[in-house]
């Protein structure tokens, strides 16, 4: 059975332009009803240790006036444990950080941080936030969520997008099975990182894949077009697919 693909859009560098001149301009708050009205099911943002992207008064303001779920990407830390447990988001989503990367490098290794992972994992269970693992599409990572008891994992989609031919079509069958993996065990597999209009069927047409958070690209693309339309054409696109 297909279900419905979500669409979550990641509205973190609509600060990274604000704090590149800094100032108020461009505000993320205005991106806000855009994403809504445009066909976006929820906001993703991430709060880096380092504050490059949003900041903590974003945050605040966002959980202040959004009506979609929000899905707070964010470090395993005890700082960012102590903030999602203050604002409540919808989601908490555990990546991997560090410092000196310029994004997201790759998939959080659950299996070798299990120990340290556990205590943070219970802590937003218990406080009805629903937990997901960013992770690379591995059995060994699947398998780690299963014994962390996260109902949600993100499958780090960089490979694929950063690849062609053979070496797409490996990944895109690893990511596949990854999926199904995750389903079969009771955990809703979604998917990100480096998804544009070029590559993002092959990952929608993926039946158990329930969302696709998508953040670099549609603000990218909305210097050209709009975020408006940015957003309707992947949304189009994603249901194509589907």
């Amino acid at each position: 059975m297909t279900h419905p693909l979500r669409l979550g859009v990641n509205i973190d560098h609509v600060a990274t332009i604000r704090n590149a001149r800094g100032g108020l301009h461009p505000d993320p708050m205005r991106a806000l009803e855009i994403v809504e009205a445009a066909g976006g099911d929820g906001i993703t943002v991430h709060l880096r240790e380092d504050r490059r992207h949003i900041r903590d008064e974003d945050l605040t303001a966002l959980m202040e006036r959004v009506t979609l779920p929000i899905n707070l990407e964010m470090a395993a830390t005890e700082e960012m444990l102590e903030i999602a447990l203050r604002h409540k988001p919808h989601a908490a989503c555990i990546v991997p950080e560090r410092r000196e990367e310029r994004t997201t490098e790759g998939g959080l290794d659950a299996a070798g941080q299990h120990n340290h992972l556990a205590p943070l994992v219970s802590r937003l269970n218990d406080a009805c936030i629903r937990v997901s693992l960013f992770i690379e599409p591995d059995p060994r990572q699947i398998d780690a969520a299963i014994r962390l008891r996260a109902p949600v994992v993100e499958l780090h989609t960089g490979k694929y997008a950063h690849s062609e031919g053979v070496a797409r079509e490996a990944e895109l069958r690893r990511l596949a099975d990854a999926a199904a993996l995750a389903a079969k065990n009771g955990i809703e597999p979604h998917a990100g990182h480096g998804l544009t209009f070029d590559n993002v069927q092959p990952i929608a047409a993926i039946p158990q894949i329930a969302e696709l958070n998508i953040g670099h690209f549609l603000i990218g693309e909305a210097i050209f077009i709009g975020l408006d339309a940015s957003i309707r054409q992947m949304r189009a696109l994603m249901d194509e697919a589907r």
